[in-house]
């Protein structure tokens, strides 16, 4: 079924990779506008639609950069508000985007604005901020109207880009050679035990699509103790996972293998804006005799938004916590933050 319906699709991939080549071209070539900015300007991205990892290696950036004064800017997906917003003590995940608000919660130093131009996004950013020293693009890679100074590419272990295809049949959203504009690129949701040899094969499947000389880094997911948003309650291990992101899997297998009983996975789509009527139905199911004592786990993503406006009274009242992640690289950290401080020390002296 599955090849069948690829075979179905690709005619319109065809169609969508030509139209994305033509784009690129436009841009690489300088028939359509492109701007760069004198100061360095670091792209998260990838070349797949969701779930690659790009949040948790932008808060690594920032923690990185944190001698520096930073910014990060978003489109702010899925947000109620438009234009420019300049996050501060009145934005919610509403206003400016679950991301966003994640790392203004998370990064008092840093400045974190939204804007879908993020030509215009920059523009504001220096108006307002004109000792601004890094700004950290969240998920730009296409975004061509902007030259970063440095492009960091994402790529998922369990999917890489290399064996994907376009839109629709696939999930790239523009060729595998759009891979040549990264200046690093990221192999993230690796396995914590795979090897060095592993790590030079992938790297060579890595390497025939961008430019030579770029470094290929290999990341994993390292997670934290639980931590409550909700009642005071024990944290035990049958649990009810609840998730609005694109890929829980690497969640869901740490969970298992931590000793924990996923009861239920309440799985909702990337992004998902949580409504009371989704608490109410979380409270009717921990009432149910299938599910007595059972602890109520989500991701950081999820609790920003849980924890938020009008649903905050009623997560307090759920024994709800949070798993704290954060990337860690296998290997070549030292590397990795050496070649971001020094590109960006570079630029700051000039």
């Amino acid at each position: 079924m599955q090849k069948f319906l690829y075979i179905l699709l690709w005619p319109f991939s065809q169609l969508y990779g030509a139209i994305m080549r033509v784009r690129n071209f436009g841009y690489s070539y300088k028939l359509l506008p492109s701007r760069r900015f004198n100061l360095p300007v670091i792209a998260v991205g990838n070349l797949a639609v969701g779930g690659t990892g790009k949040t948790p290696h932008v808060e690594y950036l920032l923690r990185l950069l944190q001698s520096y004064r930073v910014a990060t800017l978003s489109r702010g997906y899925k947000r109620q508000s438009k234009g420019f917003v300049l996050a501060d003590t009145t934005c919610s995940a509403t206003t400016v985007g679950d991301e966003p608000f994640q790392y203004y919660l998370d990064f008092k130093d840093v400045a974190v604005a939204v804007c879908e131009k993020r030509v215009k996004g920059i523009e504001q950013l220096l108006h307002l901020l004109p000792k601004l020293e890094v700004v950290v693009l969240d998920d730009a890679m296409q975004h061509r109207a902007v030259q970063p100074s440095l492009n960091i590419m994402i790529t998922d272990f369990n999917r890489p880009f290399y064996t994907d295809h376009v839109l629709p049949a696939g999930r790239l959203r523009e060729p595998r050679s759009g891979a040549r504009r990264a200046d690093a690129v990221i192999v993230s949701k690796c396995p914590p035990d795979l090897d060095a040899a592993q790590q030079d094969r992938l790297s060579e499947l890595v390497e025939r699509y961008t430019a030579p000389g770029v470094p290929v880094f290999f990341s994993t997911f390292a997670y934290g103790t639980p931590q409550s948003i909700g009642r005071e309650a024990r944290l035990t291990k049958q649990v009810v996972l609840l998730t609005g992101i694109a890929n829980a899997a690497p969640l869901k297998l740490y969970l298992r293998q931590q000793g924990y009983t996923v009861l239920q996975h309440l799985a909702y789509p990337d992004h998902h804006q949580y409504t009371s009527e989704n608490l109410q139905q979380l409270q009717e199911l921990l009432q149910e005799p299938a599910y007595a004592g059972a602890t109520v786990l989500t991701t950081r993503k999820d609790a920003v938004k849980l924890s938020d406006g009008a649903l905050k009274p009623m997560t307090a009242q759920l024994p709800i916590f949070f798993v704290p992640i954060e990337v860690q690289f296998l290997a070549e950290q030292e590397v990795f933050d050496l070649f971001v401080l020094q590109h960006v020390q570079s630029m700051v002296q000039l």
